[in-house]
């Protein structure tokens, strides 16, 4: 199957459709291929403008910087608008025990679903079948303290220390997590992904290399 192209336009009228009705909408199946690609190809742009030196250049490295974070934020509020609705599936299965329409779900998002209906199943059955049966809960807890501790363990492994060489608004990341803003001379602890895309596009210098 050919690749969808992709165009800022198009994106936008997908997440107007998401917003303004009920149901989750039908999507191609390539659509985070499609989306990836076109990130891609937007990033490689802003490589290459970013290794020019004149004004033209810079004025378009803004603009391209510009595009990549409003096409983000689209991206964002797609997925948390689909997350929603899936979510909102699931607890309604769980709780009626009636099967829903998945056909507009992609593959990964029908993963997800099922994932939630099964862990809703095992709490409600644990917790609120034993109870009206006059038993205590009966669920097998994880160790959330230990959980916590391996997470905060990992952070501080995958980050690189970083200068900024330019000052650097506020952008949306690949993990659709919001950064900066970042000041010129400004040194800096960043995830690893975030400070090697700053490295990439010379809006910052490894403090390590």
């Amino acid at each position: 199957m050919p690749d969808i192209i992709i165009t800022y336009e198009n994106l936008y009228e997908i997440l107007r459709r998401e917003k303004y009705r009920t149901e989750l909408q039908k999507v191609d199946e390539t659509f985070f291929r499609d989306v990836v690609k076109y990130l891609q190809e937007k990033t490689a742009i802003l490589s290459s403008q970013s290794q020019k030196d004149s004004i033209f250049a810079s004025t378009e490295l803004v603009k391209t910087q510009n595009q990549i974070r409003n096409i983000q934020k689209i991206l964002k509020e797609l997925y948390e608008k689909r997350e929603n609705k899936i979510l909102q599936a699931a607890l309604f299965s769980s709780r009626t025990q009636n099967p829903q329409d998945t056909s507009a779900m992609l593959p990964q998002e029908l993963a997800f679903y099922r994932g939630l209906k099964d862990n809703l199943d095992t709490y409600r059955q644990g917790i609120l079948y034993q109870i009206l049966k006059n038993e205590l809960p009966n669920l097998e807890i994880p160790d959330i303290e230990v959980e916590q501790k391996d997470l905060k363990t990992e952070d501080k492994t995958n980050t690189i220390n970083v200068q900024i060489l330019e000052d650097v608004p506020e952008f949306v990341g690949p993990d659709l997590e919001v950064y900066g803003p970042y000041k010129k001379d400004e040194s800096l602890s960043l995830q690893e992904n975030i400070a090697k895309l700053l490295i990439q596009t010379k809006q910052a210098k490894n403090e390590n290399p």
